[in-house]
């Protein structure tokens, strides 16, 4: 049983990822009177696995975010509800108000918003089937999954150069698809050229393969590529206007960091008093479940801080 008195909650915490766990453990660990809820739309859910988290390499993310639900069940300063954040206002005395979509309210000394990013990626046929697994958007948690097959990068400009030749550190068979953009540069396909890549610029029709399994890319004009594995430039958006609508700033992604994320400090602050943000929504760089543990845990603590000094 949460152990609860009159008045707001200590903390909600928006989000039951990685980064809302690790800011509940660290909040319950506090002795913060903490509510935790989670809308259930964990991003990584369609991987087959996590990779990279020190101590749960390889690890069903469904198993790691149980796991994770145990391990707070057993701090009494914490409860966990399901359900979804539709609103949020910042209240004149300083505290917040959150209101749910079944229109239930919650109101907190601060909120920790961790509440994931739509992953948006193109919608080609044979695409959602195969994402998480074959075709994935991060070389550090699935690069080594897929090594040394042939691989593609579904990217143009920049961002295809640069990370095509970024995943030549998991195979030399490697091929830039630019999906008839025709943004390359001469420079740019030196630069390829000289590291061992190949470019094929023409539209792509479909992905094809057994199930999840990749095997080729089909080309709109006809003929086909064999790759088994795809790497794909992804842009993440806020999933709602919570973070606007409470005072945060959110930087709207360009062209290489391609993320549309709340903008906090070294230890997870927004700048408004008493909000907090960590995990993907949080994110500037390309995510991953390593840095959304880590910065749960700092939003966490400086949520835990600022109500002890009372801001």
């Amino acid at each position: 049983m949460t152990i609860r008195t009159t008045g707001p909650w200590d903390c909600v915490v928006v989000g039951a990822g990685a980064a809302g766990l690790s800011a509940g453990l660290t909040l319950a660990r506090a002795r913060r009177i903490t509510l935790i809820i989670d809308a259930g739309h964990q991003s990584n859910l369609a991987a087959p696995d996590i990779g990279g988290l020190l101590g749960h390499d390889r690890q069903a993310p469904a198993r790691f975010y149980a796991a994770g639900r145990v391990e707070l069940a057993a701090y009494p300063y914490v409860e966990s509800r399901p359900g979804e954040v539709t609103r949020g206002e910042h209240e004149e005395d300083g505290g917040f108000a959150v209101t749910l979509s079944d229109s239930r309210r919650e109101w907190a000394r601060s909120i920790v918003l961790a509440p994931g990013m739509d992953y948006r990626y193109p919608r080609l046929p044979g695409m959602d089937e195969r994402w998480g697994s074959s075709v994935f958007h991060c070389p550090f948690c699935r690069g080594w999954e897929v090594s040394d097959r042939p691989l593609g990068v579904l990217a143009a400009g920049a961002v295809g150069v640069h990370g095509a030749l970024n995943l030549r550190a998991w195979s030399d068979r490697i091929t830039l698809l630019t999906n008839g953009s025709g943004k390359l540069t001469d420079e740019q396909r030196e630069q390829l050229a000289a590291g061992g890549v190949g470019v094929d610029e023409r539209p792509i029709a479909a992905l094809d393969g057994p199930a999840a399994e990749l095997r080729s890319v089909v080309f709109a004009g006809g003929g086909e590529l064999a790759i088994e594995a795809l790497l794909v430039k992804t842009v993440l958006h806020q999933r709602s206007s919570l973070a606007r609508d409470l005072g945060a700033t959110v930087i709207e992604p360009d062209e290489m960091l391609s993320v549309e994320a709340i903008k906090v400090d070294a230890m997870q602050r927004t700048g408004v008093p008493g909000l907090y943000a960590a995990g993907d929504a949080a994110t500037s760089v390309p995510p991953s479940m390593a840095a959304a543990v880590a910065s749960g845990h700092l939003a966490g603590a400086s949520a835990a801080v600022g109500l002890a000094a009372g801001y």
